[in-house]
C-alpha cells in the first residue's frame, strides 16, 4: 500500500505542475501587471521599475521558471530574494541558498500583502463551511438512502428519489438565492437568520463574535447536491446488499432488523458512498465560490471573486493553486480510507 500511495502522490504532483503552468500562462496574458500594481496614475519610469522588480522585462519562459521557483517548496533563492520576499523556511548556503520553504504566492496588487497571508486568513472559513455542508449531506443523505431502500416501492422511497433528483438538478447559486430570500428575508422574523453574514462578526464593543447561525443557510445550500447524490448511491448500494445471502443468514440467526440493516448491510454498502463523500468534499472547496459570494461568507471563494473584480491576479492564482492542492490531498485520502473501510478492496495500482 505504501508504494501505491507514493505513486498517487507523484501523480498528484504532476497534476499540480499542470495547474501551475495553466494558471501562469492564462493570467499572464491579461493586462499589464505593472499597470495593475500602480493603477492608472503611474508614470513611465515607475512602471519600468515595477516591471524590473517583478521580472516582467524578461522572456516569458524565464518568468515562468521564476514563478515555479517561487511556488515550489524546494527552490533556490538569493539572499536578497529571501529578504525582499520575506520567505519563511530553512535555507542552506551563502549568497545563493537552497530553500525548503513555505511556497511564495507573490503579493496582492491591491493590498500589497503576501497572497498566502490573505488566503490563509480566510481559508479556515471555507473549510468550516465545506465540513458543515458535507456533514449535513452525509448524515441526512445516508439516512434517506437507507430509509428508501428498506421501504422500497413505498411513498417514502418515491419521495426520497424525487427529492434527490430535484437536488441534483438545481444549481447551487440558484438554490442559494432562493434560500437566502426565503429564510433570510421573508421569514427572517421567525428564523432569526440573515441573508448575508460570515462566521465572525466584528462588534465595536465586544470585538470578534462567533456567529454560527450564519453558517446554516450557506451550508444547506452547498450540501443539497451532494446530499442528493449520497441518497441515491446509498439506496442503490443498500438494495444490492439487502438481497445477498449473508443478510438472509443474519435474519435467520434472529438478529433484529435494525442490527441487520445498520451493522451488516450498511457497512458493506458504504464503499461507493465514501468515494462520493470524499470526492464531493473536494468539489465543495472549489464550488463554494459563488455560494460564499451570495451569502457574504468571508471565505476563499468570496475573496477570489472580489480579487477577480479588481483584477488582482496573484490572489486568484494563489486561490486556484491552494484549491487544486486540497483536491489532490482529499482524493489521496479517499483512496486510503476506501481500503480501511473495506479491507477486501485493494487500492488500484
Amino acid at each position: 500500500m505504501f508504494n501505491i500511495i507514493i505513486k498517487k502522490i507523484l501523480y498528484g504532483l504532476l497534476v499540480l505542475a499542470g495547474v501551475i503552468a495553466l494558471v501562469f500562462f492564462l493570467f499572464q496574458g491579461f493586462g499589464d501587471p505593472a499597470r495593475l500594481v500602480l493603477g492608472q496614475t503611474g508614470d513611465a519610469a515607475t512602471i519600468k521599475n515595477i516591471r524590473k522588480e517583478l521580472a516582467l522585462d524578461q522572456p516569458k519562459w524565464k518568468q515562468f521558471l521564476n514563478y515555479v521557483n517561487d511556488v515550489s517548496p524546494i527552490a533556490i533563492h538569493s539572499k536578497e530574494e529571501i529578504q525582499s520576499k520575506q520567505l519563511k523556511g530553512f535555507f542552506i548556503g551563502n549568497e545563493t541558498k537552497l530553500a525548503i520553504k513555505i511556497p511564495y504566492l507573490r503579493r496582492s496588487y491591491q493590498t500589497k500583502k503576501n497572497v498566502s497571508e490573505v488566503l490563509l486568513d480566510v481559508l479556515p472559513n471555507t473549510i468550516v463551511l465545506a465540513f458543515a455542508a458535507m456533514l449535513v449531506a452525509t448524515c441526512i443523505g445516508i439516512l434517506l438512502g437507507v430509509l428508501a431502500a428498506v421501504k422500497q416501492n413505498t411513498w417514502m422511497d418515491t419521495s426520497s428519489v424525487f427529492a434527490s433528483v430535484l437536488g441534483i438538478s438545481a444549481p447551487s447559486f440558484f438554490m442559494g438565492i432562493i434560500l437566502a430570500y426565503l429564510f433570510g428575508f421573508v421569514l427572517s422574523k421567525y428564523t432569526g437568520l440573515q441573508m448575508t453574514g460570515s462566521l465572525f462578526d466584528i462588534d465595536p464593543i465586544n470585538g470578534k463574535q462567533l456567529q454560527l447561525k450564519n453558517l446554516i443557510l450557506p451550508a444547506l445550500t452547498l450540501g443539497i447536491r451532494p446530499l442528493a447524490i449520497i441518497t441515491q448511491l446509498t439506496r442503490s448500494a443498500m438494495l444490492d446488499v439487502l438481497n445477498m445471502d449473508y443478510i438472509r443468514t443474519a435474519y435467520a440467526k434472529g438478529l433484529s432488523k435494525t442490527q441487520v440493516v445498520f451493522k451488516h448491510a450498511l457497512r458493506n454498502a458504504l464503499n461507493p458512498v465514501i468515494t462520493a463523500i470524499t470526492g464531493w468534499f473536494a468539489e465543495l472547496l472549489a464550488g463554494a465560490f459563488f455560494v460564499e459570494y451570495i451569502f457574504g461568507w468571508n471565505g476563499i471563494g468570496k475573496t477570489t471573486v472580489d480579487a477577480l473584480e479588481k483584477l488582482d491576479f496573484p490572489v486568484v492564482m494563489g486561490s486556484v493553486l491552494i484549491t487544486a492542492t486540497f483536491f489532490i490531498i482529499v482524493n489521496i485520502a479517499a483512496d486510503i480510507l476506501y481500503g480501511i473501510v473495506d479491507p477486501r478492496i485493494k487500492m488500484s495500482k
